[in-house]
């Protein structure tokens, strides 16, 4: 049964309003977890996304370029090229309908609401990589190597990049002008609207960069783009910032008082070789008093760089401008992209520090809760526990199970004097609590060196009669000069140092 362009229409706007309706159906179900939430903010998306692609399908049949909508209405009014009326028309369509049911006896009526519903309720795939853990954190140890590794990076640690590399800025402008810094930034850029559209696929990334361009088109022409400050501030292609007003001057040896940084500025601004002297370079820019630039001699002019073409004086400043805004735009937009992802760049660099200060065993525990978290995220801990055996909490803030309970010995209580009585749960965390800070401080308190011979002693009484034991037991042992060091008189005759002294007195040595 071949279907007409009017009903078409009408099945386009049905299924417009189906999706509206199952997107009004998702948002009312708020998710119990940061990634139900995110799954449900891609369906929604790929919801909108029909609707759009088939609003687009409306539009160009309403347009009827080719007329034949307009046919199709005369048509049914009986308005025929043939002269057939309105009756012979509608017989003619029921006959076709009716024919189609004869030979497709066994078509049953779908429901299409549950169709759709069938088709957007399965979860949509989720590209993130190992270190992002389901859109929790950034991932830019790539960028890292880059900045570090290149000239207008710096050496520093992965925490201090995560505080700095939102601040384009702060990088010397002379360093920015490579083509290793542009791909830098581009690529960044391109990694954080990937990622942002994968967070919050619902945000209108397009409209926010507009207003980021109108922004930065007015902030360009004061001067007041922020890192390229009176970049803008163009007469034809020289800056008023290097612009020298010649008519002031009206020798050579008046120039040379501006130094030679100055005359460096003025002579890059018109195009102009800058080497030299400070003589040549005076002599070069008095030039350009009384001779325009177009009739000067082309040894004057710098020559363009590789790779570019210079069709005519100053063409190649003006493509230098042009990259140079280009790349203050790029800058621009990275930046208003940190600040909306301001919230997880700060927990991408708490969650850093905390990697720092840990073992491999707990990075390794660390990566499989991540694992774990990202395939079942849930915040079922805000709602009450149901743990009548008082069992220990685990990592994921649930009872864990009664065999472990019992496996560790987590029921068996030690308490220890030296730590003010302090209770530990099971043999393991006993063993473990002489090495903590703690039971440290309890024994430093006592005076007594936290050493192995006091493990498993948690009394006080225990530890000070231990530590006396210890402290006579090393004076029977110690080394007494006055009775062990030796001494030997003319003759040959060995003495202690007590009675070797006693006979010199004496004088009998």
């Amino acid at each position: 049964m071949s279907s007409t362009l009017l009903e078409l229409t009408r099945g386009s706007h049905e299924e417009v309003e189906r999706l509206e309706r199952l997107i009004v159906k998702e948002l009312q179900n708020e998710g119990a977890s940061s990634r139900d939430r995110l799954l449900q903010n891609h369906r929604v998306r790929f919801m909108i996304e029909h609707i759009l692609s088939t609003t687009d399908k409306l539009v160009e049949i309403y347009e009827d370029k080719d007329g034949a909508r307009k046919d199709e209405i005369a048509a049914l009014g009986g308005q025929t090229a043939t002269g057939t009326n309105v009756f012979s028309a509608f017989y003619d369509r029921l006959k076709e309908i009716r024919e189609y049911h004869r030979r497709h006896p066994s078509a049953r009526v779908i429901d299409a609401e549950e169709e759709y519903e069938q088709m957007f309720k399965e979860d949509p795939l989720l590209d993130f990589s190992g270190e992002e853990a389901s859109g929790r954190y950034l991932d830019l140890h790539e960028f890292y190597n880059r900045y570090i590794n290149s000239k207008f990076g710096e050496p520093t640690d992965y925490i201090t990049y995560l505080q700095t590399f939102s601040q384009p800025h702060m990088i010397p402008r002379k360093r920015k002008m490579t083509r290793q810094y542009k791909e830098y930034i581009i690529e960044l850029l391109e990694y954080l609207i990937s990622f942002f559209e994968r967070t919050e696929p619902l945000k209108d990334l397009d409209r926010i960069f507009s207003k980021v361009v109108s922004e930065f088109e007015e902030q360009w022409a004061n001067g007041k783009v922020k890192g390229w400050e009176n970049e803008g501030e163009e007469n034809g292609h020289i800056s008023h910032t290097a612009l020298i007003d010649l008519d002031y001057y009206s020798t050579v040896e008046e120039l040379l008082e501006l130094g030679p940084e100055k005359l460096k500025e003025a002579l890059a601004a018109l195009g102009l070789k800058t080497g030299g002297t400070v003589q040549q370079r005076a002599e070069r820019l008095f030039l350009t008093k009384n001779t325009p630039l177009e009739k000067l001699d082309k040894k004057h002019f710098a020559k363009p760089q590789r790779g570019s073409k210079q069709n005519g004086n100053g063409d190649l400043q003006v493509q230098k401008q042009e990259d140079i805004k280009e790349l203050a735009l790029v800058e621009a937009k990275m930046v208003k992209l940190c600040e909306l992802l301001e919230e997880i760049i700060v927990r991408t660099k708490e969650n850093s520090e905390k990697k720092q200060g840990m073992t491999y065993e707990e990075l390794a525990n660390e990566h499989e809760e991540e694992d774990v978290h990202a395939e079942s995220e849930s915040d079922e801990e805000d709602q009450p526990i149901y743990n009548p055996l008082k069992l220990p909490l685990g990592w994921d803030g649930k009872p864990i199970p009664y065999w472990l309970y019992k496996l560790h010995g987590l029921g068996q209580e030690f308490k220890c004097e030296i730590c003010g009585n302090h209770s530990y749960w099971g043999r393991r965390a006993f063993e473990r609590h002489f090495k903590e800070w703690r039971h440290q401080h309890g024994m430093r308190c006592l005076g007594i060196p936290n050493t192995k011979n006091f493990n498993e002693i948690t009394s006080i009484q225990d530890a000070k009669n231990l530590w006396e034991k210890i402290q006579r037991r090393q004076g029977l042992h110690k080394w007494r000069p006055d009775l062990e060091e030796e001494y030997e008189d003319k003759e040959g005759n060995i003495y202690n140092k007590k009675t070797y002294t006693d006979l010199q007195r004496q004088g009998l040595i």
